[in-house]
């Protein structure tokens, strides 16, 4: 007999408030109490690791599992190498240690955040905070990027389609993005306050606040002039929402 179960499947922090920043928004979904469903993480938070997620959703008699990689871009390397290690693709597209997970049932792998209406609105209620006069500002949105080819790229198409979707329901001026890696912070936002004469809105496109929010991209500015919201997606309930949306397509197909 067939039975559905769903694995959300995010980084891992050793702060505590990173992971119950997840579990709380795994904690709203509305089907929960119908649908078994499993937060698990890459790495870090031992006993809630991706194979235990597996195990303890086979041990309930899941068949079928809808992983949903909780990550915020399909350039990020571990998208791609948790698609390999759970038997999704045949190869990972770099070289990766993530050795295959045992699991039996049979898995649909879900889409990262990434873009769409309900992140944009998410990322610009963190940022708006710090603006005053979005006609006159440009917002730099700000991810990890890949030193990988081909990761790169995805980043840089995912981040350029976000920023626009920003754009468009913010009223900004522009909308841009920047990567970590490779370095483009600084020059971004040198370009928009320099050569474009916009105050500049910083704003970290990461699922939870960590180091690189707090301290990274701060370090990489130092000196500028700019707004930092220095918020990260969670908290946020459209990120339930958007989970949400994924099992819920997911559930009409037969």
């Amino acid at each position: 007999m067939r039975k559905r179960g769903v694995l959300v499947i995010s980084h891992g922090s050793r702060e505590q408030a990173w992971v119950e920043l997840v579990d709380h928004a795994i904690h709203q979904l509305p089907l929960r109490g119908d649908l078994p469903v499993a937060a698990s993480f890459l790495e870090i938070v031992e006993g809630r690791l991706i194979q235990n997620g597996i195990d303890l959703l086979e041990s309930q008699g899941v068949t079928d599992i809808l992983a949903i990689p909780l990550f915020v871009s399909t350039g990020s390397t571990h998208v791609n190498e948790i698609a390999y290690a759970l038997g999704v693709i045949d190869a990972p597209s770099f070289e990766s240690d993530l050795a295959p997970f045992r699991v039996h049932a049979n898995v649909t792998y879900g889409s990262p955040i990434e873009q769409g209406p309900y992140v944009a609105q998410m990322v610009w209620d963190k940022a708006k905070a710090v603006s005053r006069n979005p006609a006159a500002e440009a917002l730099v949105l700000i991810g990890h990027g890949s030193s990988h080819d081909g990761f790169r790229q995805r980043w840089e198409q995912g981040l350029a389609g976000l920023a626009e979707q920003v754009r468009t329901i913010s009223g900004l001026a522009a909308a841009d993005f920047a990567l970590l890696r490779p370095d483009s912070v600084r020059a971004k936002v040198e370009y928009w306050q320099k050569e474009r004469g916009m105050q500049v809105i910083a704003a970290p496109l990461f699922l939870s606040e960590g180091y690189f929010i707090r301290e990274v991209i701060p370090k990489r500015l130092a000196g500028l002039s700019y707004s930092y919201s220095g918020r990260s997606l969670l908290p946020h309930p459209l990120l339930t929402v958007w989970i949400q949306e994924q099992i819920q397509d997911w559930l009409k197909v037969e």
